[in-house]
């Protein structure tokens, strides 16, 4: 989608509309949505593929400890099994854990964004507010100040300004890249 006009509800001009403000909105909305997703997925998957794991590993623990108490004779290669198997489960289970903080980000995220859409509606369905760049101007700060990351609201301020929702996606991406290249992220189940 190219950058609609340089008319905005802070900047409104005769050019002004709220159907374009809509639309940025509904974009940004719906771009928001995608990027959750595609996260979510990766972290579903990590999941699976951990709980799998795991799953294996804990059967082996259970099938060595059988053998170690039918032969003395192995009980140190035993011993070692365990200790691998254990140490194993032990990094899948980290695994999931850490997949489970990304989807409750994932779910506080699109929390966000459907209170902003239900904020949008409310402002859509009021004919007194509708035609009015201050109301616009105040549903986008609103919406602006839900946001937890920095990254989101350098975002959203470039949509916002005009920027084309695929070039603001692209430096959204690059910053969360260069983030956690920088740092770890420090995430808390809620």
């Amino acid at each position: 989608m190219s950058s609609l006009s340089a008319s905005t509800s802070s900047r409104p001009d005769l050019d002004w509309s709220q159907l374009k403000e809509t639309i940025i909105m509904l974009n940004l909305a719906v771009t928001q949505i995608d990027q959750s997703m595609n996260e979510g997925n990766s972290s579903v998957s990590t999941l699976s593929t951990s709980f799998t794991g795991l799953a294996t590993n804990l059967s082996d623990i259970q099938s060595s400890i059988e053998q170690l108490s039918q032969k003395n004779e192995s009980s140190e290669k035993m011993k070692l099994i365990i200790q691998g198997s254990t140490s194993t489960a032990l990094d899948k289970v980290n695994s999931a854990i850490i997949a489970f903080q990304f989807y409750d980000k994932l779910t506080q995220r699109l929390d966000h964004v459907s209170v902003s859409l239900s904020s949008l509606t409310a402002l859509i369905s009021n004919p007194e507010e509708l035609y009015s760049p201050i109301a616009w101007q105040e549903l986008q700060e609103t919406i602006r100040s839900k946001y937890t990351m920095e990254e989101e609201r350098r975002m959203f301020d470039k949509v916002i300004s005009g920027m084309p929702i695929e070039e603001a996606l692209i430096e959204f991406n690059l910053d969360m890249a260069n983030k956690s290249d920088s740092e770890e992220d420090e995430i808390e189940l809620f």
